[in-house]
């Protein structure tokens, strides 16, 4: 989820149904699951399956608020992560869209998520409707104690299947292109704070997880943080269903990691995933 899961989902909830009257105020409540948690293409070795709770309120000048939490099912008794954002999002015509958003991340302590070292995060997107497809940009500037920057780039196009029942049970699969280059800074404070909860549990031992000499990153680590470099290819494939203001949808990722930095994560990863949307 870039899986940015707040950020996905406002723009998720944008086009849950665009042809109600845009001069309303909407809020949006969602609830999704998926089978492992992903930062920016990035995978730990260990899989979190996760379920995810989410409201966007959204108002007609663009304007819109969203916070929400998720927990990992395999990961201690606590909420994982919760999130507040705040985002405006500028229509210059049919085609043509651009928005900017602010999140910010709370995470308990000694989490084992890639991205709790970067609690904020900035969003800038565009995106632009081709007569065939569609085209997203975005940059992300993550920010907390490491910085690091993201550029993502993504073609999709929108086929509608058809109707069931009547005509207002419809069924679209959107397949998407996406790649994903970035920094990945985020990496040290991950290695060091695995390296500790290792050895509280008694294991004395760093795993598998490269850069660690006696608790201390190694300056090779940290040169290849620092450096921009492409993330992960990922293709997408969701089936949606709408029916009124309710919206379901089903979705399988495959995804080509281009940074793998531990051993024992796979450069190929599966992520399927289930997510329902009520708009009021």
């Amino acid at each position: 989820m870039k899986i940015r899961l707040i950020i996905f989902i406002s723009f998720i909830v944008a086009k849950v149904h665009a042809q109600q009257d845009s001069t309303k105020a909407t809020l949006t409540v969602a609830a999704m699951y998926n089978s492992n948690i992903n930062y920016y293409g990035q995978v730990t070795s260990e899989k979190y399956p996760y379920v995810l709770f989410n409201a966007t309120l959204r108002f007609s000048n663009g304007l819109y608020f969203s916070g929400g939490g998720y927990k990992l099912l395999n990961y201690g008794s606590a909420i994982s992560e919760t999130d507040l954002g705040i985002g405006y999002e500028y229509d210059f015509n049919e085609k043509f869209t651009t928005g900017i958003a602010y999140t910010h991340s709370f995470f308990p302590t000694n989490s084992p998520l890639l991205q709790a070292s970067n609690s904020n995060n900035i969003n800038t997107s565009a995106a632009y409707q081709w007569p065939w497809f569609k085209t997203d940009m975005s940059i992300d500037f993550a920010f907390g104690r490491q910085r690091d920057l993201f550029l993502s780039l993504g073609n999709s196009k929108e086929i509608e299947l058809g109707t069931i029942f009547n005509d207002n049970n419809l069924i679209s699969i959107t397949p998407a292109i996406e790649i994903t280059a970035g920094t990945t800074r985020f990496y040290e404070t991950y290695i060091v704070e695995k390296s500790k909860r290792q050895n509280s549990n008694g294991n004395g031992k760093s795993g598998s997880a490269p850069g660690i000499v006696n608790g201390n990153t190694t300056e090779t680590i940290e040169s290849s943080t620092n450096q921009f470099k492409l993330l992960a290819y990922n293709f997408k494939l969701p089936v949606n269903y709408s029916t009124g203001n309710f919206l379901a949808e089903a979705s399988y990722q495959f995804s080509i990691l281009g940074n793998s930095k531990q051993e024992e994560v796979k450069h190929q990863q599966s992520f399927f995933g289930l997510a329902v949307y009520y708009q009021f």
